[in-house]
């Protein structure tokens, strides 16, 4: 199918892009700039903000592999500014929850974006699709907002509120960076079997937060069940889940 022509943004486009920076917190200075080349900007935002389902020659992709490289910065810094004491692994462990797919699901959630982001019906009706283009949606505003502003630390303000919240969680409770971990330890401890991760594969969709699903089993009992975009990451939360039931 031929890709279609690009739309123009429209005023009320552009009022609901503004409102939704607004009200996911970005700082006041940086609206001001955004605002100052209008017209640049508000192109690299709508092109964030639509998905590939759309069908148009302009679409997310593009910001979203900008997006996640930025993230990535944005949080090492973060984590070097808050936890300086923080061993290289803890830290390593730490930024991989700041941004993770769930982590930008989580936050694309809170600020609604889907709401601004131009999907197909199609799309917008799949529910297990729902959270991965939340979370691509997240990670492409994360690119276009870097390049309109061209500051790391711009990215890095917006974002410290939710990763505040995060890490503050995270370094709780230590079976949420390594869940695996602490099941088999649990198991050992007790003088049982090593947990058995069976894994099933639910959907073909690069990218689906539930294309894969995993039970793990401890002595041929059901422990805890999870999803996840990858085989390791439906793994972990089926620990995880595990290691809740244990708790209660």
């Amino acid at each position: 199918m031929a890709l279609k022509k690009k739309e123009a943004i429209t005023v009320s486009r552009i009022k609901n892009i503004y409102m939704l920076l607004k009200d996911s917190n970005l700082h006041v200075k940086d609206l001001n700039k955004i605002k100052e080349n209008e017209s640049a900007n508000m192109k690299i935002l709508n092109e964030a903000l639509t998905h590939t389902s759309k069908n148009l020659s302009v679409n997310h992709e593009r910001l979203e592999f900008h997006g996640d490289a930025v993230l990535r910065l944005a949080a090492s810094e973060y984590i070097h500014s808050h936890f300086p004491k923080l061993k290289v692994g803890d830290r390593s462990a730490l930024r991989a929850q700041l941004v993770s797919d769930e982590w930008l699901a989580k936050v694309g959630n809170k600020i609604k974006i889907k709401e601004v982001m131009r999907i197909a019906p199609k799309a917008l009706k799949d529910a297990a699709a729902a959270e991965t283009i939340c979370a691509e949606g997240t990670e492409a505003l994360i690119g276009a907002l870097y390049e309109c502003l061209n500051s790391i630390k711009s990215i890095q303000d917006w974002l410290e509120p939710y990763w505040k919240i995060e890490s503050r969680e995270i370094l709780s409770d230590p079976h949420k960076q390594n869940a695996k971990s602490a099941l088999q330890e649990w198991s050992q401890s007790k003088g049982l079997n090593q947990p058995i991760y069976e894994i099933k594969e639910i959907s073909k969709q690069h990218g689906d937060l539930r294309r894969f699903y995993c039970k793990v089993l401890i002595r041929e009992d059901l422990m805890g069940e999870g999803w996840g975009s990858s085989r390791k990451k439906a793994e972990k939360e089926a620990a995880k889940e595990a290691l809740k039931s244990l708790n209660n």
